[in-house]
């Protein structure tokens, strides 16, 4: 019996065709699934002026860090019977009037204007994030007061503050960073509480809500994560603001002073040499060009990569 019943399914599966499956892969996944952050360095990859930027910001880095000890020279050691000398194979950026290796003194002073750039962007998206965050996320009281008190920090110049404090507490690299950072991160106050108000009300964040989320965690790991795109791209554009802003207050006489050494303080010191020995003023205002040349086109690139609207 049991024979019989096979051999008539077997005799009813040969009156069937199947048609139309010829591809048995179809309910495969084409390609893997990617997380957020994978497919932002793959729409990054694909911008060739952002991965121009993130050589040129490598290299940048690579010479800050590794360059003294690559020439072997000292970028305090003063030898005046080479003073002045321009670009060589010995002195790649030739010497200063005190006959200091230009190329070492070059990147040790960009160790400090980007140590610089990253601790004071760092300090103004802490700040302004948190303050943001709060008053976008509570609103009323709360926001009225936060908003007021951005509104007077924002309205005290920024020379002025940075001259001040200067002569109070010394010419000093954390003066200099105090000094910039105090009233920085009114802007990002704004920015990261523009973009609360707009998330806020979204249904992942009322389910965290229904769910007995604080409002800690809430900020934390709902609303500033969901605008970390606006903010990655701010920050971005803030570290070479923060470079040039220190270049230009060393420039002048009021940021870093020897015997440390900035671009913009070795900017200072090349000017007066300007019309004998252009090369002293041109490396270090050439590394300050590269490095916020590299920023931005790094900058324009996220701008696209984080763009959700852009997400495939």
């Amino acid at each position: 019996m049991a024979e019989k019943m096979t051999l008539e399914i077997e005799e009813m599966d040969d009156a069937f065709e199947i048609i139309g499956c010829e591809d048995l892969d179809a309910e495969l996944i084409s390609k893997p699934s990617l997380t957020y952050w994978k497919d932002v360095w793959r729409r990054f990859k694909k911008n060739k002026l952002a991965l121009i930027g993130l050589i040129i910001l490598s290299l940048v880095v690579f010479f800050t860090i590794f360059g003294p000890a690559i020439t072997g020279y000292d970028y305090s050691r003063m030898n005046y019977e080479i003073e002045d000398q321009g670009p060589s194979s010995d002195h790649w950026f030739g010497t200063d009037k005190a006959g200091r290796d230009l190329f070492t003194r070059v990147c040790v002073g960009g160790r400090i204007s980007i140590v610089i750039g990253l601790t004071c962007t760092a300090v103004m998206f802490t700040i302004g994030s948190i303050l943001g965050g709060i008053a976008g996320y509570k609103g009323g009281v709360v926001d009225d007061i936060i908003m007021r008190l951005v509104e007077i920090i924002v309205s005290i110049p920024y020379l002025v503050v940075v001259i001040i404090l200067s002569i109070t507490l010394g010419r000093s690299m954390l003066s200099l960073i105090f000094a910039m950072t105090l009233t920085s991160w009114g802007g990002t106050t704004r920015l990261v509480r523009g973009q609360v108000l707009q998330i806020k009300n979204q249904e992942f964040v009322l389910a965290s809500k229904a769910l007995g989320g604080n409002a800690k965690r809430i900020i934390m790991k709902h609303l500033l994560p969901n605008a970390m795109g606006i903010i990655m791209v701010s920050i971005t554009f803030s570290i070479p603001m923060f470079i040039f802003s220190e270049a230009t207050l060393s420039f002048l006489g009021i940021g870093i002073q020897p015997p440390e050494t900035s671009w913009g303080a070795l900017a200072a010191s090349g000017r007066g040499s300007l019309m004998f020995y252009p090369y002293q003023l041109f490396f270090p205002c050439l590394m300050i060009v590269f490095t916020m040349l590299a920023f931005n086109l790094i900058g324009d690139g996220l701008t696209d990569a984080l763009d959700p609207k852009l997400r495939q």
